[in-house]
């Protein structure tokens, strides 16, 4: 028996919710990891990689806040506020990014090899395209601009550990301290913009 459109919307919910918790869950251990080996080799990316995650969290709750509501009026109204959360996020991940890149560029800090912190972007990187796209889908279907919101801040901790990788990897083999403040500031920029979708409640857009 085909499933109706009341069907189709609880199943896409459900989906949303355990996607919404497995981010969570994983953004929790990945914060912890990339905190703790950042302060062990003094890497503001390693630490600010681990921030992120922590802004990843918030926003992920912000979207499992709003799918919490019985019905789908307290929804579209708690969906306003999860959008503003996310937004905000953006915009704080994309400042601690960018003060963190410009200390590193002028020689405030250098950081030590990280074998933990390069295993780690590379298990980030992933595991967090999938999450991402999984979400994106069910938000876009279910019609949620706070579900698809979140799910670019997920894709954006991808980018995030792509940069993290190259950077601790050309630091670590050849030497180039700068390369991954550099590409963190291109980050910083992606994550105002997206901040910004958010914050319009643009992000069901499709890219």
């Amino acid at each position: 028996m085909p499933a109706t459109g009341v069907d189709r919307r609880a199943l896409l919910t459900r989906r949303v919710r355990r996607l919404v918790a497995a981010t969570i869950t994983y953004n929790v251990i990945e914060a912890v990891v990339a905190i703790a080996a950042g302060t062990i080799a003094s890497s503001t990316a390693l630490i600010g990689f681990g921030l992120d995650s922590v802004l990843e969290v918030s926003s992920a709750a912000a979207v499992a806040w709003q799918f919490s509501a019985r019905d789908h009026e307290s929804r579209e109204a708690r969906e306003r506020t999860a959008l503003r959360i996310i937004a905000m996020s953006f915009f704080a991940l994309a400042l601690y990014v960018t003060v963190e890149s410009a200390r590193a560029l002028i020689g405030a800090a250098e950081a030590d090899p990280s074998p933990a912190g390069l295993a780690l972007a590379a298990v980030s990187l992933v595991v967090m395209p999938v999450l991402s796209l999984a979400q994106r889908r069910a938000g876009r279907e279910l019609g949620s601009a706070s579900a698809v919101a979140d799910s670019k801040q997920t894709m954006l901790c991808t980018y995030l550990s792509a940069v993290l990788l190259a950077g601790l990897g050309l630091n670590l083999w050849l030497g180039w301290s700068w390369a991954d403040p550099v590409a963190a500031l291109v980050i910083a920029g992606v994550a105002v913009r997206e901040g910004r979708e958010a914050w319009r409640g643009n992000a069901c857009r499709h890219d």
